[in-house]
């Protein structure tokens, strides 16, 4: 029997405030800039309370022991996200947040898309979109072949579920019944160049994954309550993998930048432009 959560509506003027966490992570996210001038700001923040309630509340994993065999796995396929990524893992103590000053630099470890063998807490390379899924297919087998109770969660793009090499995944996933792999997308409905609407529409979302033999659901992707409450449910059937439709906005908490694909990936970041992130951030719901 199916335990899906209400599906709910995309975000909107209802959709909870930030609140003071989301906004930390956020700043963290202007201090790398600050650094590098140059990144992908719009892809990092809709995915901010994605990643906070998995490393915060949902995942199994041991800072100090990244490859822990008992730990769960999170794949950011969407790499150019990586902003987010690496603001969350500096936070959790993967590695000093003195490297998050060293953001594409020749002494530092953090890239433009994230490495599995430079960056503790990395689980694969996703520079190359289309891939995170496939990957994930394969850690998900494994524990099951392994006999253990790790599970794996994949973070797709909305723009990068064009992909074929996701859908060729999703298959084999809804093949195996894979009830230990959870996907999340990131759907902001924009990429690079585009929305997703004018390039490749997706819709039907939620139904072309269960036609692939997924469970899915949809929720407010800034929405922390409605995002834990999904991922404490999955597997939301004992039987096939599970896909949470996350409805997000692109370059969420700063007014300027969100929908607006001159930020997608930015660079020469003024002075000016950091200070005004900064004191949009200051303004939330102190929760």
């Amino acid at each position: 029997m199916s335990n899906s959560p209400t599906i709910a509506e995309p975000p909107n003027a209802d959709s909870p405030g930030l609140d003071r966490r989301s906004r930390a992570l956020r700043k963290i996210v202007v201090r790398i800039l600050e650094g590098s001038r140059r990144g992908h700001l719009g892809a990092a923040y809709s995915l901010i309370e994605i990643l906070r309630v998995l490393y915060d509340d949902i995942l199994r994993y041991d800072p100090k022991n990244p490859k822990w065999s008992a730990r769960d796995r999170c794949i950011l396929s969407k790499g150019h996200g990586c902003l987010a990524l690496y603001a969350i893992l500096a936070d959790k103590g993967f590695f000093p947040k003195t490297e998050l000053d060293k953001f594409c630099q020749e002494d530092g470890i953090l890239g433009g898309h994230p490495e599995a063998s430079k960056v503790p807490g990395v689980e694969a390379s996703t520079g190359s979109l289309g891939h995170g899924l496939s990957i994930g297919i394969g850690f998900a087998l494994n524990a099951r072949y392994a006999q253990t109770d790790s599970r794996t969660f994949v973070i797709l793009g909305d723009g990068e579920s064009n992909e074929g090499s996701v859908w060729e995944a999703a298959m084999c996933a809804g093949k195996h019944k894979l009830s230990n792999l959870t996907v999340l997308v990131d759907y902001n409905k924009h990429q690079s160049y585009g929305s997703t609407f004018e390039v490749q529409d997706l819709e039907p979302f939620a139904d072309k994954w269960r036609a692939f033999g997924f469970a899915a659901t949809e929720v407010d992707g800034h929405d922390v309550e409605a995002l834990r409450s999904a991922l404490t449910q999955v597997p939301f059937e004992s039987d096939k993998p599970s896909a949470i439709i996350c409805h997000t906005i692109k370059g969420k908490g700063i007014s300027y930048a969100e929908n607006n694909l001159k930020w997608h990936h930015k660079n020469k970041i003024s002075d000016e432009e950091i200070q005004s992130m900064l004191a949009e951030l200051e303004v939330g719901v102190d929760a």
